[in-house]
């Protein structure tokens, strides 16, 4: 099939959503398809149409099934749309969601969460992350003195970036744990925030925006990863940490419960730094509960394997193809 697969996230961006069209470009093709990843949609012909993002694709999302009322749709669905757009922007993005012949879900727990008379047409994909041997060795640069917090991800509100700095301040005197923050700043307010804890709290670290190299060298680096946020359509960067095993210290949301499972040990309630400080200390601290949850992560990287994740599409695809049949 020809695809055309739209992402608002140009072609030089490291934002999450551009790796994730490409990715899914080049399992699509590797499938037999061919793949055309735009930013912008004019009513071009295509066997089918996958668009990322419900709200911030309406437009494209409208004008192709205006155009070609009778050929597949497919909506993925992102964090921002189904725990915000859909009750925020509802006519949009419930219109784009409405329209659709197949949802993709990035996580077990979506269909709780969207209209129920929509879950009939989700597909749970979980996005994958290549294999351990692609990540490089720990640096051997006296590392082993820190126990390394990784926070990956641009620094915005959905991903509340600064709460593990936040907890870090509340640690004990004698605690080796450093929070090193991986990601460009979403706006000026936020580059203020993370100046400023750079300037009054030694244990954070802020690196500004790294390539996937430089990212697999901090996950190696790291002790454990913490993914902090209020709202998560799945993150990819828990896929990368459970392929790389390791650990994940997660906010309770549906996003992360929904990638690591409800008897995952390694969360703490959203927001709260408090309990996350507790959580990071407790990792430091006992060998017993980190070893634990490099065990849970470990057993949860084969949910997180690119076959896996290209037996998804190919499903939500043939779905979105037999219910056009069926509207015929």
């Amino acid at each position: 099939m020809h695809l055309i697969l739209i992402t608002p996230a140009k072609p030089d961006s490291k934002a999450g959503n551009r790796a994730t069209a490409e990715r899914w470009k080049g399992l699509l093709e590797t499938a037999g398809h061919s793949v055309d990843v735009v930013t912008h949609y004019h009513g071009e012909a295509c066997d089918a149409f996958i668009a990322l993002h419900a709200w911030r694709s309406f437009d494209a999302i409208r004008r192709f099934r205006e155009t070609w009322a009778e050929k597949p749709l497919i909506v993925a669905l992102t964090g921002t749309d189904i725990y915000h757009h859909q009750h925020e922007y509802p006519e949009d993005t419930l219109y784009s969601m409405d329209v659709a012949d197949t949802l993709i879900g990035l996580h077990d727990l979506v269909a709780e969460d969207i209209p129920a008379c929509l879950a009939g047409k989700l597909v749970t994909l979980h996005q994958s992350a290549d294999a351990p041997e692609s990540f490089p060795a720990p640096a051997a640069d006296g590392s082993s003195e820190t126990f390394g917090a990784c926070v990956i991800g641009h620094l915005r509100d959905e991903k509340d970036s600064l709460r593990a700095a936040y907890a870090a301040r509340l640690l004990p005197e004698d605690s080796r744990v450093q929070v090193f923050c991986a990601g460009k700043a979403h706006n000026e307010e936020w580059q203020r925030k993370a100046e400023q804890e750079i300037a009054e709290n030694p244990r954070f670290h802020w690196l500004g925006e790294l390539d996937k190299a430089d990212t697999r060298q901090l996950m190696v680096n790291s002790q454990v990863m913490v993914i902090s946020s209020i709202m998560e359509g799945g993150a990819n960067v828990v896929s990368e940490a459970c392929r790389a095993g390791l650990p994940v210290l997660a906010s309770d949301i549906p996003g992360n419960v929904g990638l690591l499972g409800r008897d995952y040990a390694g969360y703490s309630p959203v927001g709260d730094e408090q309990a996350l400080a507790d959580l990071l200390h407790r990792a430091e601290t006992d060998t017993a509960f980190l070893a634990s949850l490099k065990k849970q992560v470990g057993k949860l990287a084969e949910r997180f394997l690119p076959e896996k994740e290209q037996a998804s599409l190919e499903q939500a695809l043939q779905l979105a193809v037999q219910r056009c049949s069926e509207r015929r």
